[in-house]
């Protein structure tokens, strides 16, 4: 039983950290490109995030001792690299923190008040009640996820087979004439698969069973992305070109509880990420660690609120073209000089050459400047 449980806790752990915010956008952007171009760019980044994770993965077994993404890093690419992977994962961590505040304060206030005018309250006592989590320990960071894993799940359910019925196949039909909106969906679709950062996490939960590593990958990165098909294809096929960038508001109060489950599990997991980045590779002590994760979230998303800079797909889409861009051209390299400088012999090893590493990283990059040229 103890060990089923420890792979379910790292199962949980990606799951619950890749289902975020980013499932309550896809419906979004599916709806500006056309469904088959959307699924295109799902299907093709989906094993794109797959093997990145596996590669990942390989360099934490391949490492002694515990460290986050800029630990790795910096001993794989050396000070340079440790300090464009903290760039990456600054962008991508506090983004998304951001993004699920500005979120939940956006559905909590439809689903309570029936309006969004509410929004700035409902995301600071969001905030306020996520930070006596993240402060706690890591027992509340396994319990928030596998009870947030579990309600996400059922409420995905629930949605596709209540609205399977209502489904106008016509919506599936569509796709966009404009070129530049095939793109569209990368960098929320990217977002969306996003949960590097929850890899080292899991090498502690499978502690003495590091083997089972490959399978806890494969098995949390495959069950986020048979959820967001089934999700886009419920939404988008029952509000077409009218589902609006949160995407379960267009359902109804009470599917929006999906958009409170989904964001409520990630914050925990990203947050508590983020925190053991200050503690494990910048050497402070929890208090400090704990404002450092807390305090620019809160500062950020009071600014993006107050001012209405806040515009949900589009932080969505920045975030995971810029921030994972980055990281997956980074996290390539470290694999590669892992191979070859391995601290131990890890349980597993995914082969990879300059020509895998170019043509991934041709990906990024076009992701990237995609982002500042449309």
């Amino acid at each position: 039983m103890k060990k089923r449980s420890n792979l379910f806790a790292a199962v949980a752990t990606l799951t619950g950290t890749i289902i975020g915010a980013g499932i309550l956008g896809l419906p979004y952007v599916f709806a500006k490109s056309g469904f088959l171009i959307g699924m295109i760019n799902l299907v093709v980044l989906g094993v794109l995030i797959l093997f990145l994770n596996l590669y990942l993965g390989e360099v934490i077994l391949r490492t002694k001792g515990k460290h986050q993404l800029p630990g790795y890093a910096e001993k794989y690419l050396g000070k340079k690299g440790r300090f464009l992977m903290l760039i990456s994962s600054l962008i991508f961590l506090y983004g998304a923190l951001t993004a699920y505040v500005l979120g939940e304060g956006e559905v909590l206030s439809f689903i309570l008040l029936g309006s969004k005018d509410f929004m700035i309250i409902f995301g600071l006592i969001f905030l306020a009640l996520m930070s006596i989590l993240i402060y706690s320990n890591l027992k509340t960071l396994e319990k928030g996820e596998a009870f947030g894993l579990m309600a996400v799940s059922l409420m995905i359910l629930i949605i596709f087979f209540f609205f399977l019925p209502k489904i106008n196949w016509g919506n599936f039909s569509f796709i966009s004439s404009g070129f530049s909106s095939w793109f569209m969906p990368y960098g929320v679709i990217l977002f969306s698969f996003l949960a590097l950062s929850a890899l080292p996490e899991m090498r502690e939960e499978l502690y003495k069973e590091e083997k089972k590593m490959k399978k806890a990958i494969l098995i949390g990165s495959l069950i986020p992305a048979i959820f967001y098909i089934m999700f886009v294809i419920a939404v988008y096929g029952y509000a077409g070109i009218n589902t609006p960038e949160i995407a379960t508001e267009v359902l109804g109060r009470f599917p929006s509880l999906l958009a409170v489950f989904t964001m409520f599990t990630a914050f925990i997991a990203i947050g508590v990420a983020l925190k053991e980045l200050f503690i494990y590779d910048f050497r402070m002590k929890n208090d400090k660690a704990f404002f450092w994760t807390i305090f620019p979230v809160f500062i950020i998303s009071m600014v993006l609120m107050v001012f209405n800079f806040a515009n949900f797909v589009k932080i969505l889409s920045l975030i995971g073209s810029l921030a994972g861009g980055l990281a997956g051209i980074l996290v390539l390299l470290m694999a590669y000089k892992a191979k070859k400088n391995s601290e131990r012999k890890p349980e597993y090893s995914i082969p990879l050459s300059w020509s895998i590493i170019f043509l991934l990283g041709i990906i990024f990059l076009t992701g990237i400047i995609y982002q500042f040229v449309f």
